[in-house]
């Protein structure tokens, strides 16, 4: 339990960034559920799931071969608002399913009304 607590510290002091700032976006043709990202995260904005009806149907042929695989499981992020930008989930990702794109909360121009859905991406 205290190695637990010192490991999660630890990551939580790797994380300088301001919260809702950015938020991790997951691609669903490439996660694999491996859950690096939940185990990493000190302030949990993910979690594992199964996936949703309309997420399934938009995967290609690859990814839909792969969520089968994995038991229709994916990484789904739930607390976007949360994320410090650390980063942390992007390197424990083994498939590189996870970046990084400008926090827009749901009602200011987001893609979705789904959390975890962003705002247009601002970076081009």
């Amino acid at each position: 339990m205290t190695v637990e607590v010192t490991a999660a510290v630890d990551r939580e002091s790797a994380c300088k960034g301001q919260p809702g700032r950015v938020a991790p976006v997951v691609d669903r043709n490439r996660c694999e559920a491996k859950a690096g990202c939940v185990q990493v995260c000190p302030f949990n904005v993910f979690e594992i799931r199964s996936l949703s009806p309309d997420d399934k149907s938009a995967l290609s042929l690859v990814g839909k071969l792969k969520a089968w695989a994995h038991g229709n499981r994916q990484a789904y992020v739930i607390r976007p608002a949360d994320c410090h930008a650390c980063q942390l989930c992007i390197k424990a990702c083994p498939e590189d399913a996870i970046r990084l794109e400008p926090y827009l909360p749901a009602g200011l121009g987001a893609r979705s009304s789904q959390p975890g859905h962003l705002g247009p991406d601002l970076t081009k």
